[in-house]
């Protein structure tokens, strides 16, 4: 298990990005968690296997209709194995 933590940029508020995000991390099994940054972008954290992650950042470098991604900044990290699903934080959400 590993654990994904990207910020993703560009215009990618006020589309449906989070829960867009949500619905697709759910039905590939994954954990964590996503939520919009005070600077325009979305953050979100996922966990579980390697290839299914590689699939969610290919997903979320395209993003829904309307969202326009520039880029995505993110880090492979061990997993906690903390999380139970995968939701919508509040704005700005700093960490686990």
């Amino acid at each position: 298990m590993t654990r994904l933590e990207a910020t993703v940029h560009g215009h990618v508020q006020g589309v449906g990005f989070r829960w867009y995000v949500v619905r697709r991390a759910s039905r590939l099994g994954l954990t964590g968690w996503v939520a919009n940054q005070a600077d325009g972008s979305v953050r979100l954290v996922a966990e579980g296997p390697d290839e299914v992650l590689e699939r969610l950042a290919e997903i979320i470098s395209h993003g829904p209709a309307g969202a326009r991604v520039d880029r995505v900044d993110a880090v492979r990290l061990p997993a906690s194995g903390s999380f139970t699903g995968f939701v919508v934080r509040a704005s700005a959400h700093g960490g686990d």
